[in-house]
């Protein structure tokens, strides 16, 4: 008898090995394994192994592995992240420890809290974000040598 099963939350659900899927994909549970996903990663649960997607939103998660992003990727307040991020654009509003790569844009909310280096094409840091690293806008459209020419110290 089906009704004589209990019924699980999907915050209840640990999955032990990779999870892959062609659509999106919700985490509310825990993952111990890498994640690979061909569209968009919500993650309020936990990640033990590195996270792949075409975008990846989190809020309130813990993950611990490298995240690629083909996209945008947004982590929320009250998320916390130990690995390297990838990703065309960013939105840190939790806390990272490692280093963020991107192409685009990242944006520094007032709750962020990074420990790492921070290479970008360009960066808004907002009021209270706490940085402990290195920030480079080092994929700028911009040669800053231009700007100093011959002047020499």
């Amino acid at each position: 008898d089906l009704h004589s099963f209990p019924t699980r939350r999907s915050s209840d659900l640990h999955i032990h090995g990779q999870l892959v899927s062609d659509g999106s994909v919700e985490i509310n549970g825990i993952v111990d394994g890498d994640v690979d996903i061909l569209g968009k990663l919500s993650v309020s649960g936990q990640i033990n192994g590195n996270s792949k997607a075409a975008e990846i939103y989190t809020q309130g998660a813990r993950i611990k592995g490298e995240i690629f992003c083909e996209g945008a990727v947004k982590i929320g307040k009250d998320s916390v992240v130990i690995g390297n991020i990838v990703a065309s654009c960013a939105a840190i509003a939790g806390a990272v420890k490692g280093d963020i790569d991107v192409k685009g844009p990242v944006i520094l909310d007032s709750t962020a809290v990074v420990m790492g280096n921070v290479k970008s094409k360009s960066m808004q840091i907002n009021h209270g974000a706490i940085i402990e690293g290195t920030c480079s806008q080092c994929y700028a459209d911009v040669s800053l040598s231009g700007f100093f020419g011959d002047f020499q110290q």
